[in-house]
């Protein structure tokens, strides 16, 4: 299994931090894969360190990450003031597929039924109906959860 956290790769203020960050950060990385029954494992050390049921994620490796990433939110405080301002003035995330530009059409064949979508101002249009996401349009299409952009062929199977 790969490293969570390569301990080299943060601050230097981390080794200084000592204690409950880089304990737990390395219990991370040393926990069982999935293969040998790892995401039981971090699903309870998420619990005993959140507080919380853990997300329904199927990933062990991306849990891993999360808790990660909790633990060095927790330590340093969250962002700092200029991230903050900064990913305000970026604004509110656009959904992917809006940015090939309104009246784009975007078609995928499903078990021999065409889906075709209309990129408008304010989502995605299909049988007349207008939707936020290409995702929405996905899983309604086809009655089951799909990643959107994946669907209709914005991203490889890699992605």
């Amino acid at each position: 299994m790969r490293d969570v956290v390569d301990l080299r790769t943060l601050p230097s203020v981390v080794a200084e931090f000592g204690g409950l960050l880089c304990t737990d950060i390395r219990a991370l990385n040393k926990m069982p894969g999935p293969e040998r029954g790892g995401r039981d494992t971090v699903r309870v050390f998420w619990k005993d360190r959140f507080a919380t049921p853990p997300p329904k994620l199927r990933s062990t490796l991306l849990l891993q990450h999360l808790i990660a990433w909790r633990l060095q939110v927790a330590a340093y405080d969250g962002l700092d003031d200029t991230t903050r301002k900064a990913i305000r003035r970026r604004g509110a995330m656009m959904p992917e597929g809006r940015d090939l530009g309104i009246g784009a059409v975007l078609r995928r064949t499903w078990q021999g039924r065409t889906i075709e979508v209309i990129v408008e101002q304010d989502g995605f249009r299909w049988e007349d109906k207008t939707y936020p996401s290409l995702s929405a349009i996905a899983r309604t299409a086809t009655g089951t959860r799909w990643n959107g952009p994946r669907f209709f062929g914005l991203r490889d199977e890699a992605s």
